[in-house]
């Protein structure tokens, strides 16, 4: 018998996903299963609460929250081996529900767990963390670096979008090698974009060819590009139209990307930011995930 374990982030989305706590409630009544709702207190809370609701015999665990709750409970799945992932969307950035079309609106997101419609999704690893949806280098790993300073002013999407304007004037390009699937290339590029998923940074279509299942990254290089022309080319990637520019951007699709760089840099893994030196490597996990939707 199905039982759900619901982990609730109740700072995602500037406390949007904790006032969901009754919506679920009031929807499961009606439903015939067993299920419980658990709040996180601090970071990787949901890692732990996931493997110990599979080991109580929960297989559906449910990250309510944003990407950064989703990719917890994605880990504590993982590593148990057992469990499906059901999400329902809210956060701020929303990003992998959007590949996987799962509904922003509360029941109808309950549907489709409930429903039971479900597909099995590739799963990334770089530099031994684990990602469902997209990790980048270069202008937008710092857009984000800039915009977790933002968000304690602005706790909505558009704290991105201010990150992306303040970054854009002090960005000067990174130097790197990029090796895909053991082609080597020497690259000035603004940024380079791995991933399974198709949007980032709050709905931003970076990846527009990107397919959740496939067995394959997508990969988006931005080569150097000068700050005017940037900002001509970033509202091109609301709907992905930035893959016409041939000359600045490129398009991959690989089983492993590693990039070497010459400086300290960041990287960005859905949504969260590390420091990195020298080498990053991306490759496919053999195992793959299952999820609702």
């Amino acid at each position: 018998m199905n039982k759900i374990l619901f982990i609730i982030n109740p700072v995602a989305g500037g406390g949007k996903a904790k006032k969901l706590e009754p919506q679920i409630n009031e929807y499961m009544k009606d439903i015939k299963l067993e299920y419980c709702i658990q709040m996180t207190r601090k970071p990787k809370d949901a890692i732990e609460m996931a493997k110990l609701g599979i080991k109580e015999g929960y297989n559906t665990i449910v990250a309510v929250g944003g990407d950064g709750t989703v990719n917890e409970v994605a880990i504590g799945i993982m590593e148990l081996g057992h469990g499906t992932l059901g999400i329902i969307p809210s956060g701020t950035g929303n990003d992998l529900a959007r590949t996987l079309e799962i509904p922003f609106d509360i029941k109808a997101a309950l549907d489709v767990i409930i429903k039971g419609n479900r597909k099995k999704i590739d799963i990334g690893i770089v530099n031994n963390n684990l990602f469902l949806n997209i990790a980048s280098i270069g202008l937008d790993s710092e857009v984000v670096k800039n915009t977790e300073k933002i968000k304690k002013r602005i706790r909505t999407r558009f704290a991105y979008l201010v990150g992306i304007i303040n970054t854009l004037f002090s960005f000067k390009g990174k130097k790197v090698m990029l090796e895909i699937d053991d082609h080597l290339m020497d690259k000035d590029i603004s940024l380079v974009a791995v991933g399974n998923g198709k949007y980032y940074g709050g709905g931003l279509k970076i990846l527009p060819m990107a397919i959740a299942e496939d067995g394959y990254f997508h990969v988006i290089v931005v080569n150097k590009t000068p700050m005017l022309k940037l900002l001509f080319l970033f509202p091109s990637i609301f709907s992905g139209q930035h893959i016409r520019f041939k000359k600045d951007v490129e398009i991959f699709k690989a089983k492993k990307i590693r990039i070497i760089t010459e400086d300290k840099t960041y990287l960005n893994v859905d949504g969260e930011i590390y420091d990195i030196e020298k080498e990053t490597l991306f490759t496919i996990n053999d195992e793959k995930l299952p999820v609702f939707c």
